[in-house]
């Protein structure tokens, strides 16, 4: 989709319902299905971290970036990602971390990004972290700096892409809590893009079609 077309959307995305939960679920592992229905997380004292999805114009057309974590001995090794990280106590709030975030990993400065809403807060526990994934725009093509400490790749995800079923698929994967189990997920770029990522790509998705959808 062309940019500016994607631009007069806008305030219909920031006014759009999160289907929250129902999205979540479609992207998630059986396993995990039971924790997602659970509201009350205080006994965990999880860890507190932000994404940004941030949307963007590459030769006109609007694209969503994503990054390849490098390999490392932790539950999220090699990964696919929004850009983000960990709360500090210094931040402002939670879009402040998925800014300030964002500038380390991948060199975009906090001026350029225009954050639009929050989404839905999702628990991912292997790693008891609550993160907080925040809709974000740039009006200007981007050069990303791929912080090479944490980042091993940039994936350039076109809208037209994302928005297609054809890159939703089910897969088999061992992960922290199963091994070789069947689950739902997103095929880009020949990477595999499953967990908490996949669920918060796909309220992503829902609220986009929906708003798109609705418009035409």
């Amino acid at each position: 989709m062309d940019f500016q077309e994607f631009l007069q959307f806008v305030p219909k995305l920031i006014d759009a319902k999160l289907p929250a939960f129902e999205a979540h679920v479609k992207m998630a592992p059986l396993e995990r299905v039971e924790s997602l229905k659970k509201t009350d997380f205080s006994n965990k004292d999880p860890r507190i971290a932000a994404v940004m999805m941030l949307f963007y114009p590459k030769n006109e057309n609007t694209h969503l970036v994503l990054i390849v974590r490098n390999s490392y001995k932790g539950v999220h090794s090699a990964q696919i990602a929004f850009p983000g990280g960990k709360y500090e106590l210094d931040d402002d709030d939670f879009a402040f971390t998925a800014l300030r975030e964002t500038h380390e990993e991948v060199g975009i400065h906090p001026e350029k990004i225009e954050v639009l809403k929050s989404f839905t807060e999702l628990y991912i526990p292997p790693s008891n972290f609550m993160v907080y994934p925040f809709l974000g725009i740039s009006k200007e093509e981007l050069v990303f700096i791929p912080e090479p400490s944490e980042v091993s790749d940039i994936i350039e995800l076109p809208l037209s892409v994302f928005l297609s079923d054809a890159i939703v698929v089910d897969t088999k994967l061992s992960t922290s809590y199963a091994d070789n189990i069947s689950i739902p997920a997103f095929k880009i770029d020949n990477h595999i893009v499953w967990g908490a990522t996949a669920m918060m790509l796909s309220e992503l998705k829902e609220v986009l079609k929906e708003v798109l959808e609705y418009s035409n």
